[in-house]
């Protein structure tokens, strides 16, 4: 979900009157109010009942209207009831993070607790136990936050995001967990599990799993189709969302922007059949914000709002996140529907009994607001809570290289350099940091001695036309203003941080703020502490021309949207010295300075020290988030250069990585001794760093998903099949530069022999295989073991090796400790899409157990007694988006409520493989719709394989009408492996090949 941002051009906030409450308090009847001893509790409010009897209570007491209203994201109060108001949805990705003011137009209102690291910092502990002592902090404070004001800080929780990392490039990586569905999905069931709590009736906050599903892009991401074969659907995507809620671990949904499959996930049938079908409880599904009025809009994909508000209902999804805090749009648009008949109250009925449940387990309706109503504002940011944060911040760091014992270090003289070693930055999903300790403050409590620098460059602007500098503010507002005549005045003076790609921000000297133009005003200031909000507007290009002087554009993400003016990008210095946009004839030019050297202050601090540690990375605001996919995996290009010049000055050096997401660090690997990654990790950074560098704690964390050597690794952006083009770890058959699952330690571990409970399972059984650990070394250490497997025989194509299993161990020096890892044969299981269920094959299985991906110590074998999957009959009615294979297809909609089918286009192929067409199949069937008529060849063996005959396709008027047609088929007869070849555009629904 995106936080609700200031518009340019805000609207007037409406004024309440006191006049027409108090006349609607006059024209109210009187009430009579029974003497105590009357009145009974009403069964709602009894906890003694069980959660379904108190829900149907309450319903059967609610109006039309008051039920309508409870349907969008602000609950409203309901008073004949007692009933109080009730908001869904605070952010608590990792900590309590931010919500928004109903009673301030849904301003966003930002959490000062405890910040745990990054998710894909999380990710990298392998450490479901910490995870689930996390989500229950979490949902401590978020009951802590809610105890001070429950209209902001609701207790429906919109986290975990269980999204995969398919795609390095995508732009929230640091949301999600992992590239591997089985690990998201056991850290986020530990999470959610945490933040519910273990009272088995009641939650102690609610969590709901973000976003489904096949969200992994943010370009377009509202109108960009997630193409999904049903492997992939059912054993990648749909896995870490199962999990979860199979395990009672949350407690909805939130649906996604993008389209599955040609169909809006606002509308997923999945929300109200498949999800629900995979818990014991009631879900409350939500959709992510604005999306009900994308089905309308970008999406265009239901005429109007009553439309569109009706389909999101029967779909099954329960509460409308949309236009802020102005229910009414959603309210009347409902009431609409229903009277056009597109809506019964029994769908409304259906929806609000589901929010009611979620609210009755919530204990909002029990004395005291039950199990968990005692808890108060005291655990935000409390000691223990510190401890905690402390504690995942070590543990999710991963050693990528250790040279030749590089680290730990020693407490000697040690420079700490670099654009991220003095500060903390939070990320959109952060709550503020209460406290920070950087990099530099926890390497200066243990090293003897430390220089510093952090290697950015001080640069001075003037304006070439005035001869003038431009100058930070130091007082109230702070508005850049040209002025002094000099450089030396420190007001003058900016330090340069690149981001990559021409993108640096600018720092003011006058108050070590950050530079930018703010809510779309005339001016520019330094008044920020980092980038920050929706639209970052703190983002520039200094241009150099060819005669030497600079052009300073202005490139704040707010420009990427059509209603900003695209032209004026540039800066201009007006006849008052303050700077304005304007066009790039008209931008004033002006002269760099350079005041000093990042480079050279970073290479002079680390000259004669013991070691070099030099910090760089990202700035989560600028370097890919939401809205805003990354082009390119590598570090900035200034800090590359910084990295070359401090390891030629120091060959002692140790680059810590602090970023969100797989970088790629080829030359670093090659040349710098030591390297460490971190995620954004939150105000106990700098200790936690401090404490793997010199060796307190030994490093466990181990990489969630595949860094790669170049972008080329990678397909498009937008290809979502992770199986024909060889996507994560699974099926990737290039090298990476660190595989899944890697991370070094500071000692070494031996794996013993395994000890399999059986060589041989049946397809309902399970395995459980020890594996004796050693600590070899002299330190004691946690080791992720790790096991994979590969499926020797099979009729599909089968990854390269899948993740089943994996226990992380603590072993003391020249102790032995054994991993137990289990293995239910049903885990080996495919989606058999000639019969649309599970199969567990007949095969052999490679048993791979190591500390990486690549790095397998061990190996068995387990013969699985499975099935055979018999050859096609087609037959029978066949889907064809069940298919083998494809070429150039696209998986559509068949209808706007339910089903898949392929659209084909010329030269376009399905495959449907090992088809028992007997002694002859005589004529083929299709479903299809278009609009324009074409052919659909029928095939054998090979897309440019014999002929078996033509289906003359017709235009059909529309998309979604459909038309039966058949053709006479010659020579089908035997088995074969069957193509449909397009030669035009067509939609494809299904087939049948009749004898």
């Amino acid at each position: 979900m995106r936080r609700n941002h200031r518009n340019p051009r805000p609207p007037g906030r409406r004024s309440r009157s006191l006049t027409l409450v108090l006349a609607a308090a006059l024209a109210a009847p009187l009430a009579w109010t029974a003497p105590a001893a009357a009145r009974e509790t009403p069964p709602f409010r009894n906890p003694r009942l069980p959660v379904a009897a108190r829900v149907d209570d309450l319903l059967g007491r609610l109006t039309l209207d008051e039920k309508v209203s409870l349907l969008h994201q602000y609950q409203p109060a309901i008073p004949r009831l007692g009933i109080g108001r009730f908001k869904t949805g605070t952010e608590a990705l990792h900590g309590v993070a931010w919500s928004t003011d109903v009673h301030n137009g849904g301003a966003v209102v930002t959490a000062k607790g405890t910040v745990f690291p990054q998710s894909v910092g999380l990710g990298a502990t392998w450490d479901p136990a910490l995870l689930k002592r996390i989500g229950s902090a979490v949902g401590d404070e978020a009951r802590g936050y809610n105890s001070e004001n429950p209209d902001v800080w609701g207790l429906q929780l919109w986290a975990p995001v269980v999204n995969l990392l398919r795609d390095p490039r995508w732009g929230r990586n640091e949301e999600g967990y992992s590239e591997d569905p089985l690990l998201t999905g056991l850290l986020a069931t530990a999470y959610g599990r945490g933040i519910e709590g273990d009272d088995p009736d009641r939650l102690r906050a609610a969590p709901v799993l973000k976003h489904y599903m096949a969200n992994n892009n943010e370009i377009r991401r509202d109108q960009t189709s997630s193409s999904l074969r049903p492997r992939v659907k059912k054993e990648y995507d749909e896995v870490p969302f199962k999990i979860p809620l199979t395990r009672d671990a949350a407690t909805g949904i939130m649906t996604s922007y993008n389209l599955v499959n040609g169909r809006p996930a606002t509308v997923t049938p999945d929300a109200g059949g498949l999800v629900r079908s995979w818990s014991d409880r009631t879900l409350f599904n939500v959709t992510d914000a604005g999306a009900p009025n994308g089905l309308i809009n970008a999406q265009a994909y239901y005429p109007d709002l009553p439309s569109g508000d009706a389909a999101v209902l029967k779909a099954g999804v329960d509460s409308f996140t949309t236009d802020d805090t102005n229910s009414s749009i959603t309210i009347n648009a409902v009431k609409e529907a229903l009277s056009r008949g597109l809506l019964a109250e029994s769908d409304v009925d259906r929806a609000v009994r589901h929010i009611l449940g979620i609210r009755v387990r919530l204990g909002e309706f029990d004395p005291g607001g039950g199990p968990y109503g005692k808890i108060t504002e005291d655990v935000v940011d409390s000691p223990a809570h510190r401890a905690l944060a402390r504690k995942a911040a070590t543990e999710q760091m991963v050693l990528l290289k250790n040279q030749g014992g590089t680290l730990p270090l020693s407490t000697g003289k040690v420079a700490v350099v670099g654009p991220l070693s003095n500060t903390l930055y939070t990320d959109w999903y952060s709550g503020s940091l209460p406290y920070k300790v950087t990099p530099l403050d926890g390497i200066r409590k243990r090293a003897a001695s430390v220089a510093t620098s952090e290697g950015v460059d001080r640069i001075a602007l003037k304006d070439v036309g005035t001869g003038k500098y431009i100058a930070g503010g130091t007082g109230a507002g702070a508005v850049l203003k040209t002025g002094p005549t000099s450089s030396a005045d420190a007001t003058t003076q900016f330090d340069v941080f690149d981001w990559g790609q021409g993108i640096v921000t600018l720092r003011s000297v006058a108050n070590g703020k950050t530079v930018g133009r703010y809510n779309w005003g005339d001016n520019f200031a330094n008044d920020q502490d980092q980038p920050n909000n929706w639209f970052v507007q703190q983002m520039f290009k200094l241009e150099k021309q060819d005669d030497g002087d600079y052009l300073l554009r202005y490139a704040g993400y707010e420009k990427a949207y059509d209603w900003a003016d695209p032209a004026k990008t540039y800066v201009k210095t007006q006849d008052d010295g303050t700077l304005a946009l304007t066009t790039k004839d008209d931008a004033s030019r002006y002269a760099k300075d350079a005041v000093s050297s990042g480079v050279d202050s970073a290479v002079k601090a680390a000259t004669g020290a013991d070691t070099a540690v030099v910090v760089v990375g990202s700035m989560p605001f600028i370097n890919g988030r939401e809205d805003h996919d990354r082009t390119t995996m590598a570090l900035a290009e200034g800090q590359s250069e910084l990295i070359k010049a401090v390891r030629k000055a120091n060959p002692n050096t140790v680059v810590v990585v602090e970023n969100s997401y797989p970088t790629t660090l080829t030359w670093e690997q090659e040349n710098i001794p030591a390297i460490l990654w971190t995620s954004h990790a939150g105000a106990e950074t700098g200790n936690a760093l401090a404490s793997v560098l010199f060796g307190d704690e030994s490093p466990s964390g181990k990489l969630p998903q595949t860094w790669y050597r170049s972008e080329s690794d990678l397909p498009d952006i937008l290809e979502y099949d992770i199986i024909k083009t060889d996507r994560t770890y699974q099926y990737f058959k290039g090298q990476p530069l660190y595989p899944f699952g890697h991370g070094l330690s500071y000692t070494s571990f031996r794996y013993g022999k395994p000890k399999l409970s059986s060589r041989s399972v049946g397809r309902d059984g399970t395995v459980t295989v020890t594996v004796p650990v050693t600590n070899t070394g002299k330190k004691a250490g946690d080791e992720v073991v790790q096991l994979y497997t590969h499926q020797r025989d099979s009729r599909v194509k089968q990854p390269v090796k899948r993740l089943r299993a994996f226990a992380k161990v603590h072993v003391e020096p020249g102790k032995t400790v054994p991993a137990k890892l289990r293995l239910a044969a049903s885990d080996l299981a495919i989606w058999d899409v000639t019969r649309n269920r599970w199969a567990v094959e007949k095969s052999g299985h490679d048993l791979l157990i190591g500390s990486s991906s690549t790095d397998i110590r061990q190996r068995a074998t387990l013969a699985v007694r499975g099935e055979t999957i018999p050859d096609r009959d087609l037959a029978k009615p066949t889907r064809a988006a069940d298919f083998d294979d494809q070429n150039g297809i696209e998986l559509v909609d068949e209808t706007k409520t339910a089903g898949d089918a392929v659209a084909g286009a010329a030269g376009s192929w399905l495959k449907f493989a090992d088809a028992d067409l007997g002694r002859s199949a005589g004529t083929v069937t299709a479903r299809v719709a278009g609009t324009s008529a074409t052919t659909v060849q029928v095939r054998l063996d090979r897309p440019d394989g014999p002929l078996a005959g033509t289906l003359a396709v017709p235009s059909t008027g529309d998309t979604y009408a459909y038309k039966e047609i058949t053709a006479q088929l010659s020579n089908a007869r035997g088995n074969h492996d069957v193509y449909l070849v397009f030669t035009g555009e067509t939609r494809l629904s299904t087939f049948s090949l009749t004898r």
